[in-house]
């Protein structure tokens, strides 16, 4: 058979195609478009080149969708190479222009020669759902704190003190902005009237957050020059989280059902610490399926929590922080490992004792997240649920 090698720079409307033999000589290069008709024709060139086609692609989603579902569905092997080894990868070649062109075929040349790179699968369809709504969740929460930022803003430039006073990131104090953004409307209003506001709005702690309120309002008389304009947009923004506030609790719900139906929810939820938000995260980041991983020491690398060698010389074991690693997955371990400090009596005690060890606090949650990933990858590996050690007790 002859063997070729397909690389593909994948673009948002068009993606560009080089096809290498195995001496690295050009057989083929075209740009073609983002779209069903125009890849299966580049598809079936490039299979009439070639009898054995490896395929390697610098994005796994979004753009490159398409062309990733069509590649797996006419049963090609698929290899994906990520930007960065791309761009690293180009300085060992000839030349120091960059093109699509020149990407794709370094690309496929690192396909050609590469052995470590890993190959893509047929995705889960309720996994792929999980994915999105993740996503969408992310984004409304990076909204969301956009907004928040711009309510502190105007709200400082008129009411410092209200806005000391009080936390946006609850419901009550956003409720009260909606309607009292200046320190004169509300000593006008009083503690009981403004109370008995917030009561029939159902804010818990309405008494005290009328007490926190007016204790503001007293401490400034002074009218800021621009404070009527400032305070419309802080009822708007506040309106504004309180809004993407209902959206992120309505797609906590989404994500919580789906991640329930996948068939590893019990042996994720089962751990410590890991709930339905941080196990849709877990299935999003990893695609619930380990045995994409070798072992638990490939997943432990993936997730950046386990330390990389940095030796030259006569100098070894040093080691550092991975810097090529899914933060998505690292944020689910490390946020995991914490919350287990609190609920799980066994976490407490290895994160104790490498705290006597010497280590910092984050150095012993990281050591903590790393444990954590032999369990899970254990348990999703034999599909069982988390047990706790009971404690061992000396004779007496």
């Amino acid at each position: 058979m002859t063997a070729i090698w397909a690389g593909i720079d994948a673009g948002r409307t068009h993606h560009h195609c080089v096809v290498i033999d195995g001496t690295a000589k050009r057989l083929l290069s075209r740009r073609v478009a983002n779209d069903e008709t125009e890849l299966l024709k580049l598809l079936a060139d490039v299979l009439a080149v070639g009898e054995e086609v490896t395929w390697g692609i610098d994005l796994a989603d979004g753009g490159a969708a398409l062309l990733i579902d069509l590649l797996l569905n006419h049963g090609q092997h698929t290899l994906y190479i990520p930007g960065r080894a791309v761009s690293r990868a180009s300085e060992g070649y000839r030349g120091e222009g960059k093109t699509d062109a020149k990407d794709a075929a370094i690309i496929a040349d690192q396909a050609r020669i590469r052995r470590d790179l890993h190959p893509l699968r047929p995705g889960d369809e309720l996994v792929a759902e999980i994915k999105v709504h993740t996503g969408y969740r992310r984004d409304l929460a990076d909204d969301r704190t956009r907004v928040i930022n711009r309510l502190h803003n105007h709200l400082t430039s008129i009411f410092p003190a209200l806005d000391r006073a009080l936390d946006l990131t609850n419901t009550g104090p956003l409720i009260l902005l909606t309607g009292y953004q200046t320190p004169a409307a509300i000593r006008r209003t009083g503690t009981r009237r403004l109370e008995t506001w917030l009561r029939n709005r159902k804010v818990c702690g309405a008494a005290e957050l009328a007490e926190k309120a007016l204790a503001a309002a007293e401490s400034q008389h002074t009218s800021v020059t621009g404070e009527k304009p400032a305070a419309q947009l802080v009822h708007t923004l506040a309106k504004e989280v309180m809004r993407l506030n209902e959206q992120i609790a309505e797609t906590d719900k989404l994500i919580e059902a789906r991640f329930r139906e996948h068939k590893h929810a019990k042996v994720i939820a089962s751990m410590p610490g890991i709930g339905p938000l941080l196990g849709a995260e877990f299935l999003a980041a990893t695609g619930g399926d380990m045995t994409a991983f070798e072992s638990s020491d490939r997943l432990a690398g993936f997730a950046g929590v386990a330390p990389a060698p940095r030796d030259s010389g006569k100098i070894s074991g040093n080691l550092h922080r991975p810097r090529r690693y899914s933060r998505r997955l690292q944020r689910v371990f490390y946020t995991s490992a914490l919350v287990s400090i609190r609920c799980c009596d066994e976490s407490r005690r290895f994160y104790d004792r490498k705290r006597a060890e010497g280590k910092r606090h984050t150095q012993a949650v990281l050591s903590l997240a790393r444990r954590r990933v032999n369990v899970l990858w254990a348990l999703m590996r034999d599909g069982r649920c988390y047990e706790p050690i009971p404690p061992v007790t000396n004779a007496a």
